[in-house]
């Protein structure tokens, strides 16, 4: 009965917070001031990012914050389906909702359930970039739709309704769009490189309402091309022009090399990705993975320090959310891998810490998410988290605290997934990397000294 109940009041917060959201695009920042005291009512105050965001979003609306129009954009910009999706699947199902889901299945089953999942169905690709070997994947390389499925049954019974979904290419795997269709209680981010989304994919895309296609660029046009294709800029621009005129949810993915920080450090470059219609970038970092990795296109610890302090500006400035996934350590307590808020799922089913670390212990094909949450693997990662001093600016098990990977990789003998893998563990990449860690540590511990007081901690 205690149980019924909470789900009761969950769904009727649910539907009260949704109702909120939705006045937030017609009402003035006064107004907001005074719902977001509502919400803090209604929402969980148990989970430290959610209380956070909330305290965070109203000085927001008090300082008129570029985040609140980038909020009216969206409830302005999107199609009816894709802003309910948005809204409903996303921000109440998946953050609201999955939490509170989460600490239950915790209380049942002794296990915290990450908060989402990235799968790599397949590894096929339409593109030859330099440096990548997805042409040698072919459909037999992909993986089932069946075990797909599964995990993702697993998933909700967990909580978890948020699942990005990377390759390869996604839209060559064209029975991900009835995977998509058939779990509209999942919002479904999607990393591609954008070439497939033709109008008539952005209408299939606009309909479903729960798919966030991020498409990924290098730079402007030359510097995409150069690695991607001639002609591939003009394709992924006008993939964002088909997704902004049927009002979809989209956003940028790039990732920072040695090669083009100074060009997507520019104003321009946010500016255009905003005119375009992004409402979200990703910035990743280059890591020298996989075979024959080169370490002289990893981006300096200097230049990753001066991504920060420009993204850090932009935040001010513009109505897009942005996102670094090594810098914003702060803001997530830290490295998130091994489950303990995330962990990736590759086309063979190898079930690996991250999407960037390629070693395994378990196979999802053979074994229940239940299961490979629960692995030695996992568990040493997890107690090793926050790494090294606890420096959330050096967040990274690869390329910020290299020697924890080493040993978990030691200790538990996981097996490389991708060819070349192991070649992080020793030698001359594993000199470099100790260079970059420790160059990386000294270059951010008086940072990190002022702002830790304010970075999240996650419940041990």
């Amino acid at each position: 009965m205690v149980r019924l109940k909470e789900r009761i009041k969950s769904a009727l917060s649910a539907e009260i917070l949704y109702f909120v959201v939705m006045q937030l695009g017609r009402i003035s920042n006064e107004q907001l001031i005074k719902l977001s005291y509502l919400a803090e009512k209604i929402l969980t105050r148990e989970d430290p990012i959610i209380e956070k965001s909330l305290r965070q979003l109203r000085q927001y609306f008090k300082a008129n914050h570029p985040s609140v129009e980038l909020v009216r954009r969206i409830l302005r910009e999107l199609n009816p389906r894709c802003k309910k999706a948005l809204i409903k699947t996303f921000f109440i199902k998946a953050i609201f909702q999955g939490i509170c889901q989460g600490k239950e299945y915790q209380e049942k089953e002794g296990i915290t359930p990450p908060w989402f999942l990235v799968l790599s169905p397949t590894m096929r690709c339409n593109l030859n970039c330099v440096g990548c070997s997805t042409r040698r994947y072919t459909a037999k390389d992909d993986l089932p739709v069946s075990i797909i499925k599964r995990i993702l049954n697993e998933a909700k019974q967990m909580g978890i309704h948020f699942i990005t979904t990377q390759g390869g290419e996604m839209f060559v795997y064209e029975e991900m769009l009835d995977v998509y269709k058939k779990h509209p209680d999942i919002y479904f981010q999607v990393y591609t490189n954008g070439t497939l989304i033709d109008k008539k994919i952005s209408r299939i895309l606009a309909k479903l309402g729960n798919v966030a296609p991020m498409l990924s660029l290098e730079g402007f046009e030359d510097s995409t091309d150069q690695r991607r294709g001639k002609g591939v800029f003009k394709k992924v621009m006008q993939a964002m022009d088909n997704l902004r005129e049927v009002g979809c949810f989209f956003g940028a993915s790039v990732t920072q090399t040695r090669k083009n920080t100074d060009e997507i450090i520019q104003d321009a470059f946010f500016e255009m990705l905003l005119k375009k219609g992004c409402f979200v970038i990703w910035f990743f970092q280059f890591l020298p993975i996989g075979k024959d990795p080169d370490l002289n296109l990893m981006a300096t610890p200097k230049q990753r320090i001066l991504l920060r302090e420009k993204i850090t500006q932009v935040r001010e400035r513009l109505p897009i959310f942005i996102g670094d996934f090594w810098n914003d350590g702060p803001f997530v307590g830290g490295c998130i891998a091994a489950g303990r808020r995330y962990l990736h799922i590759n086309n063979k089913g190898d079930v690996e810490p991250c999407a960037f670390v390629h070693f395994a212990v378990d196979n999802i094909k053979n074994k229940s998410l239940k299961e490979v949450l629960n692995s030695e693997f996992f568990k040493i990662l997890r107690k090793a988290q926050p790494y090294g001093n606890g420096n959330l600016l050096t967040p990274c098990m690869i390329i910020d605290n290299p020697e924890v990977l080493r040993e978990a990789v030691r200790k538990t003998r996981a097996y490389p997934t991708h060819e070349g893998a192991e070649v992080i563990l020793d030698g001359q990449v594993k000199n470099g990397l100790d260079a970059y860690a420790k160059e990386i540590h000294q270059l951010t511990a008086v940072l990190w000294d002022r702002i830790k007081d304010k970075a999240v901690k996650w419940p041990s």
